[in-house]
């Protein structure tokens, strides 16, 4: 009996401790899953985008649109042209009122949809810099010319 016993312990011990070491496995396999998003948070906070993308490679409702932020308008949406705060802080640090946001129409969508672009600049009809988000704000592109 007592070697029974002892058998089962031992038996336990041995699934406690493959068990210890899976979770530590996952743990620590976890941790280098998480580096990345980590990385993407720390270069989010010093205003870094995930990539570029051109004029031309914008969606032909976005090339209409930065057409209409070069002429100064009119655009399609009251909300077009008003202050983005850059709450998110995705796009670079710049004083409050340098960003404004417009809204790119997305095809069969009722309400203004979640594409927009987002340009930085003291005058708004030449900005410096514009971004575009397909994604409501999570992410942004450089447009570069």
């Amino acid at each position: 009996m007592r070697h029974t016993v002892s058998c089962v312990n031992a038996q336990r011990r041995s699934q406690v401790g493959v068990a210890v070491l899976l979770v530590a496995l996952v743990v620590v396999g976890a941790g280098s899953l998480f580096i990345p998003v980590t990385a993407q948070a720390r270069s989010a906070q010093t205003g870094a985008t995930s990539a570029s993308l051109t004029v031309d490679q914008l969606p032909p409702q976005g090339r209409h649109v930065m057409a209409q932020i070069f002429k100064g308008g009119p655009f399609q949406y009251e909300k077009d042209g008003v202050v983005f705060g850059n709450r998110e802080r995705l796009l670079p640090a710049s004083p409050r009122g340098y960003y404004r946001e417009y809204t790119v129409k997305t095809p069969y969508e009722r309400s203004r949809g979640a594409r927009r672009i987002v340009c930085g600049g003291l005058k708004p009809v030449t900005p410096d810099t514009c971004y575009y988000t397909d994604d409501h704000y999570a992410s942004f592109r450089k447009i570069v010319q």
